[in-house]
């Protein structure tokens, strides 16, 4: 299937796809610059956060976004408003946030991981309308995608460095029954970012591999998206149809030179449309 290079590339380490139409459709982030960027009709808008490092952002139930820095959580009140720091989420210096998102009943699930990605140093947490915080998962090494099947009935996970996607039942509000739903070999890259389509498959960016690989509810593989950069970080379903897969690439530990198209953002129309994003209740 033909994929698109929609932007350039704009970022040096981009994350965190998210279609939403309340803030103009599609949204990710330049992590290590701090950056959220907006695709528009006439290219990429850019809103910079004073923070070390900017994990990912969803939208608010009511309006607005939360976005998660490197230790901190943020609240903005209207899409196009820098945001407030409003929680604290990690202490340890040597720990920062990494990827995330919201469960069915709109509380945030952020993880964390090692800035030298050590075994067992981050955490998967979860974040109320309140802002309290609760521990989920303790002991992840490098804590990234998480989304809810259709029903809302399950949640699949990646810990990159276990290479495999996991599955946990989501069950009275809590993720328990945590199992393999499929293996991604080391010689064949690390798992990083996904997201779930509306006929319940499950798209997984891999990252080192410069591919998007398509699993079917049983975990077998059924697409396998090609792209002309190795470092694969995440992808969404968005436009008006939610039938665009949106794929964010990266340039971090590439040699200066290596892959020139590296941060680009991507797009491919794959034969199946996703979910709306969960919004935060907070």
């Amino acid at each position: 299937m033909p994929v698109e290079n929609v932007t350039g590339p704009v970022a040096h380490h981009a994350e965190g796809p998210v279609w939403w139409p309340g803030w103009g459709g599609l949204r990710w982030v330049d992590g290590e610059a701090g950056d959220l960027l907006t695709l528009t009709d006439d290219g990429v808008d850019r809103m910079h956060l004073d923070d070390a490092y900017l994990a990912f952002a969803r939208p608010r139930r009511n309006g607005g976004y939360v976005a998660v820095g490197a230790h901190d959580l943020y609240l903005a009140a209207a899409p196009d408003e820098i945001p407030h720091r409003a929680a604290r989420l990690v202490d340890d210096p040597a720990v920062r946030m990494n990827d995330g998102g919201c469960d069915p009943q709109g509380r945030l699930l952020a993880g964390s991981m090692a800035y030298d990605a050590s075994a067992g140093a981050g955490a998967l947490l979860r974040v109320g309308a309140d802002l309290a915080v609760t521990p989920l998962l303790p002991s992840v090494s490098v804590s990234n995608g998480i989304a809810f099947s259709p029903g809302g009935e399950r949640a699949y996970y990646v810990d990159s460095m276990s290479h495999r996607v996991d599955v946990l039942e989501f069950a009275d509000g809590e993720l328990v029954e945590r199992r393999v739903f499929a293996e991604v070999p080391a010689a064949e890259g690390v798992p990083d970012g996904l997201t779930v389509a509306a006929d319940g498959s499950v798209w997984v960016a891999v990252w080192g591999a410069g591919r998007v690989i398509g699993l079917d509810p049983s975990g077998a593989e059924i697409a396998r998206i090609a792209l002309p950069v190795p470092q694969v970080s995440a992808c969404t379903f968005g436009g008006d149809d939610l039938g665009t897969l949106f794929i964010t690439t990266s340039a971090q530990g590439l040699p200066s030179g290596h892959g020139t198209e590296a941060g680009s953002l991507y797009a491919v129309r794959p034969g199946v449309r996703g979910l709306p994003v969960l919004p935060f209740a907070g």
